[in-house]
């Protein structure tokens, strides 16, 4: 449950995703590709196909890597705008993907979250890391909460935050 809601009339929370959400969860995927996409010339069922053929295989390849870790779906007032999925290590609290769709950015949502998995891991004395993509906008979030990039793949950074840091 989130430490706050954005406003007095919204209500956040929390719950396990189901065989159901696949739908919501294939249009946030694709919601998180936008800009990537748009200057390709493709027409509008080829890139449907690719965010079908890439939402699968990485949905696939999350439940089957960490097959114990927590994917949450984001509720506003009862209805999914977001994912939040974690995964619970000895040494670490791992982020493995928290998204937004478009109309639910910047508006405080995500750090609401993040502040949450930072609360649950100082409790614990463990550092929380995530890829973050080299130009993703939410890397200034990251770096205002107090993560460090550790690590560098290419495409990703790998960032760090640790308990004693703050």
């Amino acid at each position: 449950m989130p430490s706050q809601n954005p406003s007095p009339d919204h209500v956040l929370s929390l719950r396990p995703i189901t065989p159901e959400d696949e739908d919501f969860l294939r249009q946030l995927y694709a919601s998180t590709r936008e800009d990537e996409l748009a200057p390709l010339d493709w027409n509008e069922d080829q890139k449907q196909a690719f965010l079908t053929m890439q939402f699968e295989a990485q949905h696939k390849f999350y439940l089957e890597q960490f097959s114990q870790a927590e994917f949450n779906v984001i509720l506003l007032n009862g209805e999914p705008v977001g994912r939040l999925y974690t995964d619970l290590r000895p040494d670490e609290i791992r982020i493995i993907d928290i998204a937004l769709l478009t109309a639910y950015r910047r508006q405080g949502i995500g750090s609401i979250y993040l502040n949450d998995v930072l609360a649950q891991a100082r409790a614990a004395g463990l550092a929380v890391r995530i890829h973050v993509e080299h130009y993703n906008p939410a890397m200034s979030v990251y770096k205002r909460l107090g993560f460090q990039k550790i690590g560098d793949n290419g495409v990703y950074f790998l960032m760090e935050w640790l308990p004693d840091s703050q």
